[in-house]
């Protein structure tokens, strides 16, 4: 066993009064009204933060859309950039220390906190620091014709929105918000973000860094509370933008709620119910392999996990016994000891929330192939499970449990596997694992996903734009097409 030690730092920022950070500075809040933030592993209490007044929010927004009207317009792009990387420096240079708080207040092992929440999340702020120079409009050659000898000329505009609302996920409470913190800046808007309630700490203290790189007060603000904060943020006319990491239901009274709000425009990247296809050149231990990758990653709790997978007929049984005999092999850790491989579900509610699934699958005569259960000790362990359902239209199929489970089904065609992953309302992600690239490059098309992968899942680059399509989503995170969700185009035309 490999502990990590707790830092000093670590337990100084615990020992504060954590309630939410505005206009530069952190505010403790109510010294009442406050949420406690528990240990999934353990159920220690790890320390309480304040739930946000009408009051605080008010501050958040005013002094938001202030340093979007004065100090953040007036900051020239290249300093932008400077600030974003100094930003991305920092995370790093404090990386154990944001690890550590990740880990005790979500369960995610110590190894993928500092993989993801510090690696991963400086690497984005990097590529959206590079941005802030690089937004650009075009010019254009009108047709009007001269009736005077006047002459025409065009142009468009890439222009900031404003203020940018994110509402920020539990399963990455850093990097998630990176994500949109940093389309956000790097565009020119600047940013309220509302923590999930159980995972506050983290980006707390990534906010404190914010200041430090150099980004004015009020460009960057988090508060913490219910999801009824939103009631007050997001029909304010100072919020230009909504962007939402989260449930598909929660996505769906979003944008009601921003539709009403004068048609406010929003970013969506919701669940589903993700698919996997495996054509039947790949080995069992491949599929195993595969499937290990693209549903066991953090718990199964991502977004883009696949939770359901499709094996051709011939090798339904020998998957499912290879798979029952890895996953059987998998004992639960501290996740705070590096050597652990397998951790808790973050939250209590999704602890049941497992457990149900696996009563209503029984309950519907699905079969439990392995796991079905939780580990029998203190916390919230989910033991690994695959399911085969008894049909298609098994709630295990069906409905996302977003946790470390996942549904095997077989196929006999190729058309059949590709209309059984598309047979879903949602459409966030999906892969297909084969050795012929070309048969893989045949199907991409035919399948209804925002992303594709090919022999991989879950992997994202900045690179690459990321976004759901049919009930998983609105709009793309990464790559350029951000700037169209970030930004307004304005188009000028002149006469002369």
């Amino acid at each position: 066993m490999a502990k990590a030690s707790l830092l000093p730092a670590v337990e100084a920022f615990l020992a504060r009064s954590q309630g939410h950070f505005i206009n530069g500075r952190a505010v403790p809040g109510s010294a009442t009204d406050r949420e406690e933030i528990r240990n999934p592993a353990t159920g220690a209490l790890v320390g309480t933060v304040a739930r946000a007044a009408p009051g605080e929010v008010e501050e958040a927004i005013a002094t938001a859309h202030a340093a979007f009207k004065g100090s953040w317009a007036e900051t020239p792009p290249a300093q932008k950039e400077r600030i974003l990387f100094r930003f991305a420096d920092l995370i790093e240079a404090h990386g154990e220390e944001i690890a550590q708080l990740e880990t005790l207040q979500s369960g995610k092992l110590i190894g993928l906190s500092r993989m993801i929440e510090v690696g991963w999340a400086a690497q984005f702020l990097r590529y959206y620091a590079g941005w802030a120079t690089k937004i650009a409009g075009e010019t254009l050659q009108p047709s009007l014709p001269s009736m005077g000898g006047e002459r025409y000329t065009a142009m468009t505009r890439r222009e900031p929105l404003g203020v940018v609302f994110g509402i920020i996920p539990w399963n990455f409470p850093v990097m998630i918000p990176v994500w949109k913190f940093g389309a956000a800046l790097a565009t020119g808007n600047t940013v309220l973000l509302k923590s999930a309630s159980p995972t506050p700490f983290s980006l707390l203290r990534v906010a404190e860094l914010g200041k430090e790189a150099g980004l004015p007060d009020g460009v960057l603000n988090v508060v913490n509370g219910p999801g009824r904060l939103g009631d007050q943020i997001i029909p304010d006319s100072r919020i230009a933008k909504v962007s939402l990491t989260g449930s598909v239901r929660t996505g769906q009274i979003i944008a009601r709620e921003a539709m009403a709000a004068n048609l406010k425009p929003v970013t969506l990247e919701l669940g589903g119910k993700n698919a996997a296809g495996f054509l039947p050149d790949m080995s069992v231990a491949e599929i195993v392999d595969g499937i290990f990758e693209a549903g066991f990653l953090h718990t199964g709790q991502i977004c883009a996990s696949a939770e359901r997978f499709l094996v051709h007929r011939s090798q339904i049984d020998a998957v499912s016994e290879a798979v029952r005999d890895r996953l059987e092999q998998i004992a639960p850790g501290d996740p705070m000891d590096e050597t652990a491989a397998f951790g808790p579900v973050a939250t209590g509610p999704q602890f049941e929330k497992c457990l149900e699934a696996f009563e209503t699958a029984r309950a519907e005569g699905d079969e439990i192939v392995t796991g079905g259960a939780a580990f029998d000790r203190p916390g919230y362990f989910v033991k690994p499970t695959i399911i085969r359902p008894k049909s298609l239209e098994s709630a295990s199929w069906r409905e996302e449990v977003f946790g470390p489970v996942g549904t095997l089904a077989a196929y006999d065609t190729e058309e059949e596997m590709v209309a059984c992953m598309n047979g879903t309302p949602y459409g966030l992600t999906a892969s297909v694992w084969t050795h012929d690239l070309s048969k893989a490059l045949r199907l991409v098309p035919q399948i209804e996903a925002g992303t594709v992968w090919v022999n991989m899942h879950t992997v994202v680059d900045p690179a690459v734009p990321f976004g759901g399509a049919k009930g998983s989503g609105i709009g793309r995170e990464f790559g350029s097409a951000f700037i169209d969700d970030y930004t307004e185009l304005k188009s000028v035309m002149i006469r002369y």
